[in-house]
This record gives C-alpha cells, sequence and structure tokens, in this order.
C-alpha cells in the first residue's frame, strides 16, 4: 500500500500512556468484575458479538456512558504505525467527505484513539482484548495497535492493506451512525427475537465491510494507494474474521444462527462489492434478498 508522505490526520488521539488502568467503569458509574470481563470476551470471540454489546447486556447498560478520559495529545512523529493510522484515517476523511458532499449533507470526522490495555469509552470500557471498534457515543474508533500483530500471527491476516482495512470498517460504522442507520437497527433490537437481532446485526457488519470497500475505491482512484497483492491481503482479512472461520477455529463447528458479523464469503462478497462500485447505494444490505 502507498501511504508515506500522504497527509495525516489531525484526529488522533494518543492515550497510550499509562495504559491499562486498573478500575473497570462501566455505565453509571458501575463496575464490571474481571470474571464478566472474561465472559464478555469468550463471547466475543466464539459468537462474533462485540464484546462492548455484552458488557452493556451483562451490566444493564446499553446507552452513552458519561465518561472521563485522560487527556491525550498527537501521537509521536517518529512512531511508524501511529504514522500510518493516521494517513489511512486522514484518507477515510478525504473520501467521505467527498461522498457526503455529492449526497447533500457535510461529514462530521471521527476521532481515533489509541490505548493499551483498557481505556473509558461512552460505550463502556474498553479492553485490547476486543480488537478495534467503534463507539457512537463519542464518535471516537478505539484502537490497541498491538492488535495488528495478533491479525499477522493469530488470524493469519498480514499486510499494511489489511491493517487499512480494518480502520475503514471502523470508519464505516461512523459513517452508518452519522446516516442515522445504526439507531434504526438499535431501535429495532428490543421488538425482534434474538435471531432477528443477530440477522440485523449482520447487515450491519456487511454493510461496513461494503463501506471499507467504497473508501478502498476512491481512495485509490484519487491518489493511486494500492500495490500488486494488497486487494488479497483486506480480503483474506475479511476471510479470516468471518463468523463461520472464527467459530471453526475457537471449537470446531460452525453455528450460523449466532452470526452476528456474517461470514467469510459474504464479508468478501459485500467488501468486493464496495471495491468495484465506488457506490454507497450499492451497499445497502438491508434491502438486499440474498446476502
Amino acid at each position: 500500500m502507498k501511504w508515506e508522505g500522504n497527509r495525516q490526520s489531525d484526529n488522533v488521539e494518543d492515550a497510550r500512556q499509562g495504559g491499562g488502568r486498573g478500575g473497570l467503569p462501566f455505565g453509571g458509574g458501575r463496575s464490571v468484575g474481571i470474571g464478566t470481563i472474561v465472559v464478555a470476551l469468550v463471547a466475543g470471540w466464539i459468537f462474533g458479538i462485540n464484546p462492548l454489546t455484552v458488557l452493556g447486556l451483562l451490566s444493564g447498560g446499553g446507552s452513552p456512558v458519561a465518561v472521563q478520559q485522560e487527556p491525550a495529545g498527537a501521537p509521536p512523529a517518529d512512531d511508524p504505525m501511529a504514522r500510518f493510522v493516521s494517513t489511512v484515517l486522514a484518507d477515510t476523511e478525504d473520501v467521505w467527505r467527498d461522498q457526503f458532499r455529492q449526497l447533500g449533507s457535510t461529514y462530521r470526522e471521527p476521532k481515533l484513539r489509541l490505548f493499551r490495555g483498557s481505556e473509558p469509552t461512552a460505550c463502556g470500557t474498553g479492553q485490547s482484548a476486543m480488537g478495534p471498534f467503534y463507539c457512537p457515543g463519542d464518535e471516537k474508533v478505539y484502537i490497541d495497535l498491538s492488535f495488528y500483530e495478533t491479525m499477522r500471527t493469530r488470524l493469519g491476516a498480514p499486510g499494511d492493506f489489511a491493517q487499512a482495512y480494518v480502520i475503514a470498517h471502523e470508519v464505516g460504522h461512523h459513517v452508518q451512525h452519522l446516516m442515522g442507520i445504526t439507531d434504526r437497527v438499535d431501535g429495532a433490537r428490543g421488538r425482534v427475537s434474538q435471531a432477528e437481532q443477530n440477522a440485523l446485526s449482520v447487515r450491519l457488519e456487511l454493510q461496513a465491510d461494503c463501506f471499507a470497500g467504497v473508501w478502498a475505491h476512491h481512495a485509490d482512484a484519487s491518489r493511486q494507494i494500492l500495490e500488486s497483492g494488497d486487494v488479497e491481503e483486506a480480503l483474506n482479512a475479511a476471510s479470516q474474521i468471518g463468523d463461520d472461520t472464527l467459530q471453526r477455529k475457537s471449537h470446531g463447528t460452525v453455528q450460523p444462527e449466532s452470526f452476528t458479523h456474517g461470514s467469510s464469503a459474504q464479508r468478501v462478497a459485500w467488501f468486493k462489492k464496495g471495491l468495484a462500485s465506488g457506490s454507497v447505494q450499492q451497499c445497502n444490505t438491508f434491502e438486499a434478498r440474498q446476502l
């Protein structure tokens, strides 16, 4: 991926100093014991559920939480991985600013917060083991950069464009938030069965994959960022984090009724659809008859 020398975003917060705080506050001043954290992480890994969602259910939370985050400045200029994510974030800003303008709207840029260990968010306490996530409550993408090593060594998904895909997917959730899609899905959750909730979550995640493809399409058209093998890296990453692949690796069986992110084939297909079309309209997973 050609990224060196491109613009870096000013929206990156570096909270890595002093990471791994002792307390685990969650929702309304309540605290979550380490046992609950373990349950959440295991559920997230086996069933593909965002551990923040699990924590919210286990602690009775669910709505945005008032949090006190420590001040965080920009990452150091000599940190290559921080420069990489800052550059990718800037690229998503350029693409989505233009896409929203074409749709007659204004793009509000998210923050990206680097952390280690644990970090308070408006969605609960984030943990490094959760992997990258987006919190609509404070409009921030959170990532512990050690996740990229996990991608390479444990998930079998190496490569810089695979890493960029991860950021673009989380920014895709921010786009959904700005478009009101996330709120509509959340509003439906309490009125439908668990199976229907899972199905809605799958469509939400696959749309974020498609939006990541839309970003890649326009970024390459404008700045020629793609090199040989880059697309294959992203497709491999999408495949490795499909619900069926993760479940098969974790306990040898696949439970389609518990899918919340989509199968490997579905994730690959929707990323490819966004990449090929570059069209937000082509990413309407909620009206697609077949995913």
